[in-house]
This record gives structure tokens, C-alpha cells and sequence, in this order.
């Protein structure tokens, strides 16, 4: 079990999260030295999707958010929950009413103080229909009293289950109890937003001129597809124990062209392109870094009317999962340590093992062999092959994995694929429109714990883009948020997944970056990879 689930454990039986009052400034170990300039500089593949936190969808995003904004929780280097802008926590007997207190020193970049109104106004923000959050069913999964409801558009935003009690306390009321609650709180949605600043600016209230933030950071700069900087919120409660002085995100879309201006000093961090970790770490040990990531990576079939026909016959899916060999993905092309995946859960996910699978099972040879037949029995072969688009957002990594596995339905079973990229924002407009036939996909964990991954093919589920129906699977998933022992549950709901096949796991992440040696306290440890800069520091060379 890992150290969060036993954290968060220890925190429900003893029902009060203690500040760590030691915890910010320590930090930076006695004998370090630190640099001069305090300046963070990483690279992005693509622009953000946004800077709201009721908005933001992206990996990208939410690390710019973090920065900005402050939740009730944050995490630590491993994952452990740390106080936020609440000191501490109490839940009642039944482990449905959640009372977090507030910190009295918190305050707004514009310097009003942070409320507990300022979390009942985001959290109703983000259940609002009017708003209609790409992350909206979030609140529902988080079992707030009446958020399904108001979803729907059957209640009221102001009947869910969030109160603020006086400035400083914050009440929160589930529907049943959430084992894993506290942990959903250092999500972007849950944090909180500046009412007054939102209904004066409108859409335009995240722009540097106008944006009113909470987080450690103040938003200084952004042009759009080039570069976003944030530097030091002078009012962050507490700015006295913040090290590094100014973040920079580039967008690079270019990985290779990322790296050269890593190694020319412009960047202290970019990702490793596909491929070229072994020789890396090789000229660069210490820098060239990998390591576990709660992400999983993966191509969903649409399912939904505007889908093909041809998938909707999952010895069609099963055929066209089996013919990809992950092998000479993760090791030829990608090689930087990612595992092959044949469930969609990780295995670095926290308290579940993913179950074996008959695919998994199998050698490459007879999963080709299978993939043959099954495709056969559908009618397809040489007088009737299966044709299809793929969909992939730009990337030369992607571009290279969507080419290597159309080859391989090409060369095994005779398929052919059209290959189609998209730039990031329409990708996912489109992808989450349903127009498309076969499309990448990619989710990392918003919490450590199997549902994060499994709730994605709920067909409530607003990431569900192929939507995939399965009544079974939906009564599993609703079932193990009141389940103590959910093993049993999430095994089950991999097993359908493994039959019906509604996606195709391709790897489970690992975290693979050129960091320069002069970062200190990355958190390696941490498989959500939730880093704050606030947590960072620049060493003297």
C-alpha cells in the first residue's frame, strides 16, 4: 500500500489533517547553495488550454494553475497531502460531511483575503450548466450532495453540497462516503475563484491585466503558442519560503528542436524525444531522467452513432488491439523505460494491481495469428479490407506511434489507415465531437486511485469521447465509491474492457526529461508528477 492511501487512512480515523508547519521551509537542504537568479524555464508542446481552474483540461494547464491558484490540499514530493489554504480537516462519523478550516493569513495578488465563499462560488462554477466545465463531471465524481442533479439542469447550483459555515470554515457534503475525497481536493476544478474579478472580465478575466489569483504565483505574461510566464504573488501567505522568483513556459512543438536549446542552456527542463534515452543518459547521466508516471496512453474507437459501422463489432476492435506490437514501441521507438499496457489501469497506480489479461498472455506470434481470424470471422480480408482514419494531435512522437501501428494493420492484416493530425485545441474539440473514427487518447490520474482511469469509460463520464456503454461496467464503478474492498470491482471492470475492447492501451507512461542538474527538489517520487515551483530551487554551479 502505498504512503498516500495510508496517509489519507490515518487522517480519516484520526479525522483532523495537522499543519506541517515545517514542511515549506525546509525545502532547500542547509547546504545547498542557491544560484543567483531564480528562474524556472521549461518547455510545452502546445498552448494551454486555459488558466481558469474550472476551465483548464490539460497536463500543461493545470501545472500552470497549480502555480497560480491555491486548493484546500496540496501534495508534498511523494504525493503525501499537505495543507493548502486549509490548515487541517475534520469529517463526521459516517464520513460524509467534510469541515476543512481556512488559513486566516490567505489572501487574493490584489490582497483580499481568501474565503470560504471563494470555494462555494468555484465548486457551484464548475457544476454550472451555464459554464458547462470541460471537467464539470468531476463534482459529480467527487459524490457532492446533488451534483448529478445539477448537471442535469434539475436543481439549483446553489443546492450543492458546499457551504461556508463563516469566512474561515468551509462545509462540504457528500452523497456517500469517498475513501479517497481528500485526495480530489488538490485538483485544478476544487480550487478557488475570484467572483468579484470573473463577473467584471468576463471571458477575459485570466489575461495578466486582468487575473486575481491565490496560488504562490501571479500571471505576468502570456502570448499565446509562444510563452507564459508567472513570477512571485508577493501576498502568497507563504511568499517568505518560495525560492524560485519567475517560472517560464516555452512552447516548443518540436521535441528535437526542444532538446537542442536544452543543451544550448535555454531550458532547465524539456521532455526526451522518443527514441534517444539510452544514448542520452548515456552522454548525460544524472540529467537524461526516467521514471513511473500515473498516466496511460491509449486510442479509443468511437463507438457512438457517427462512429464506423465496423467497429461497432468488437472482433474488429479485438483484432486490430491485438495486432499492435507494444513491444517495439516501448523499447524502438519510445525506449525511454515506458511498461506495454494490456489494461488501462497503471500499474503505478496506488492500492490495485491490474488483473492479468489473455492478450497479455499471449506471445506477439499468436496475438497476430488471433487478430487474423477474428478479423476474417468479421468479413474483412483482401476482396473487402477494413479502411478507417486515425486521429492524433501534433507531435513528431505521436506522428511516429500512429505510423508504426498503421504499418502494422497494414503489413498483418491487410488494413488501411488514413493518418490525420490536428493541432491540440482542435484535436480535442474534435475528438470530444465525435468526429472521428479511431483517435489517440491519454489521461493522467487527478488523484491515485484506479477509478481516475476507469471512471473515463463510464458513459457519463464527459472524457467518455468514444462513448462506450456498458451497463455493468457503470453499476461496478457506482458500486466501488461505497465499497470498502474495490480490488474485486476494478478487476471486474478490466475484465470487460479486455473483452469489449472500447480502447486499445497502447503504455503506461514513465516520466522521461532532460533536467538540469542545477533543479533542485523535482519530485521524482510523485507519480501524478503534481509539482508546485514553489517547491523548486535554483543550485549555484
Amino acid at each position: 500500500m502505498s504512503r498516500t492511501l495510508i496517509y489519507i487512512q490515518s487522517l480519516l480515523a484520526g479525522s483532523a489533517l495537522l499543519v506541517n508547519a515545517a514542511f515549506a521551509s525546509t525545502h532547500v537542504p542547509a547546504d545547498v547553495t542557491l544560484a543567483d537568479d531564480q528562474t524556472f524555464t521549461y518547455r510545452v508542446l502546445d498552448e494551454h488550454s486555459s488558466v481558469d481552474p474550472q476551465v483548464v483540461e490539460d497536463v500543461s494547464g493545470a501545472e500552470i494553475v497549480r502555480d497560480l491558484f491555491e486548493g484546500l490540499m496540496n501534495q508534498s514530493e511523494d504525493g503525501t497531502l499537505v495543507p493548502g489554504v486549509a490548515t487541517h480537516f475534520d469529517v463526521n462519523d459516517d464520513n460524509t460531511v467534510y469541515t476543512f478550516t481556512l488559513r486566516d493569513n490567505a489572501k487574493w495578488s490584489n490582497g483580499e483575503a481568501v474565503t470560504a465563499n471563494d470555494f462555494v462560488y468555484a465548486w457551484r462554477r464548475a457544476a454550472d450548466p451555464e459554464l458547462a466545465s470541460p471537467y464539470q463531471w468531476f463534482i459529480e465524481l467527487m459524490s457532492l450532495k446533488n451534483a448529478g442533479e445539477i448537471i442535469k439542469g434539475e436543481k439549483p447550483v446553489a443546492e450543492l453540497g458546499v457551504a461556508a459555515v463563516d469566512d474561515l470554515t468551509f462545509e462540504v457534503t457528500l452523497s456517500a462516503p469517498l475513501p479517497y475525497f481528500p485526495q480530489m481536493t488538490t485538483h485544478s476544478t476544487t480550487f478557488p475563484a475570484p467572483r468579484a474579478v470573473i463577473e467584471k472580465h468576463g471571458s477575459e478575466w485570466t489575461k495578466p491585466e486582468n487575473i486575481v489569483s491565490n496560488g504562490a504565483y501571479v500571471l505576468t505574461e502570456h502570448k499565446p503558442n509562444e510563452r507564459s510566464v508567472r513570477e512571485r504573488n508577493t501576498q502568497y501567505w507563504d511568499n517568505a519560503n518560495t525560492t524560485i522568483d519567475k517560472t517560464v513556459a516555452l512552447v516548443i512543438n518540436d521535441e528535437n528542436v526542444a532538446l537542442t536549446r536544452f543543451l544550448a542552456g535555454e531550458l532547465d527542463r524539456t521532455e526526451v524525444p522518443a527514441g534517444q534515452f539510452p544514448r542520452l543518459e548515456k552522454e548525460h547521466p544524472g540529467v537524461a531522467i526516467s521514471f513511473p508516471r500515473l498516466c496511460n496512453y491509449y486510442y479509443t474507437f468511437n463507438l457512438s452513432d457517427s462512429g464506423p459501422e465496423a467497429f461497432k463489432d468488437v472482433r474488429v476492435r479485438k483484432a486490430l488491439a491485438l495486432a499492435v506490437d507494444r513491444k517495439i514501441i516501448t523499447q524502438n521507438i519510445l525506449a525511454g523505460g515506458q511498461p506495454e499496457a494490456y489494461t488501462f489501469t497503471p500499474a503505478a497506480v496506488a492500492g490495485f494491481k491490474p488483473p492479468g489479461t489473455e492478450m497479455g498472455a499471449m506471445t506477439q506470434a499468436e496475438r497476430d495469428a488471433e487478430a487474423k481470424a477474428l478479423l476474417a470471422e468479421a468479413g474483412f480480408g483482401a476482396d473487402n479490407p477494413l479502411s478507417f482514419d486515425l486521429l492524433y494531435n501534433t507531435s513528431d512522437a505521436h506522428k511516429k506511434i500512429a505510423v508504426a501501428m498503421s504499418q502494422m494493420w497494414k503489413q498483418k492484416l491487410g488494413v488501411k489507415v488514413a493518418l490525420n493530425n490536428m493541432e491540440w485545441k482542435v484535436f480535442l474539440e474534435t475528438r470530444g465531437n465525435q468526429d472521428f473514427q479511431l483517435a489517440r487518447g491519454a489521461w493522467c490520474g487527478d488523484y491515485n486511485e484506479a477509478s481516475t482511469f476507469l471512471d473515463l469509460l463510464d458513459s457519463g463520464s464527459g472524457y467518455n469521447d468514444g462513448k462506450f456503454n456498458n451497463a455493468e461496467l457503470d453499476g461496478l464503478l457506482e458500486k466501488a465509491k461505497l465499497s470498502d474492498d474495490t480490488t474485486p470491482l476494478y478487476t471486474r471492470v478490466e475484465e470487460i474492457i479486455a473483452a469489449e475492447m472500447p480502447v486499445i492501451p497502447v503504455y503506461h507512461y514513465a516520466g522521461v526529461y532532460m533536467m538540469d542538474s542545477d533543479v533542485g527538489n523535482w519530485p521524482v517520487d510523485n507519480v501524478e508528477q503534481n509539482w508546485y515551483s514553489k517547491n523548486l530551487y535554483k543550485i549555484a554551479q
